[in-house]
C-alpha cells in the first residue's frame, strides 16, 4: 500500500552514495556537495498521482507520476531521463533510463524507516530515512 510511504522523511544514514554518483558520471564538485547534504523527502498522494519532493540545501526536486506510466524527469544532476515507477512487492520501484543507461531507485519500509536503494551498474548505495513526526 503506497499510503504507508506518505509523509516527511529525513536522511539519517547514507552508504556508498559517492560511488553511486561517480558511476552516474556526476562531477567531483557536485558529488562533494551532494554527499554532505541531508535531504528531506516528502511523499504525497493526490488521487492516483504520487508526488515525491526532495528538499536540501543543494537543490530541490519534485516529480509527480501515476504508477506504471512513463514520464519525463530531469534529475537533481540534470540528466534528462525517461522514468517509470511501479509498486512491486511492497516496494516503490523507480527506474530511470537515458542514453542506453539505466538506474533504479527502490524505496521500501523496514522497521518504520524508509530505505532507498540506488543501483547503477555495480554501484549500489543505501540511504536510510526516518519519518518526521
Amino acid at each position: 500500500m503506497v499510503d504507508a510511504f506518505v509523509g516527511t522523511w529525513k536522511l539519517v544514514d547514507s552508504k556508498n552514495f559517492d560511488d553511486y554518483l561517480k558511476s552516474l558520471g556526476v562531477g567531483f564538485a557536485t558529488r562533494q556537495v551532494a554527499s554532505m547534504t541531508k535531504p528531506t523527502t516528502i511523499i504525497e498522494k493526490n488521487g492516483d498521482t504520487i508526488i515525491i519532493k526532495t528538499h536540501s540545501t543543494f537543490k530541490n526536486t519534485e516529480v509527480s507520476f501515476k504508477l506504471g506510466e512513463e514520464f519525463d524527469e530531469t534529475t537533481a544532476d540534470d540528466r534528462k531521463v525517461k522514468s517509470i515507477v511501479t509498486f512491486d512487492g511492497g516496494k516503490l520501484v523507480h527506474v530511470q533510463k537515458w542514453d542506453g543507461q539505466e538506474t533504479s531507485l527502490v524505496r521500501e519500509l523496514k522497521d518504520g524507516k524508509l530505505i532507498l536503494t540506488l543501483t547503477h551498474g555495480s554501484a549500489v548505495s543505501v540511504r536510510t530515512y526516518e519519518k518526521e513526526e
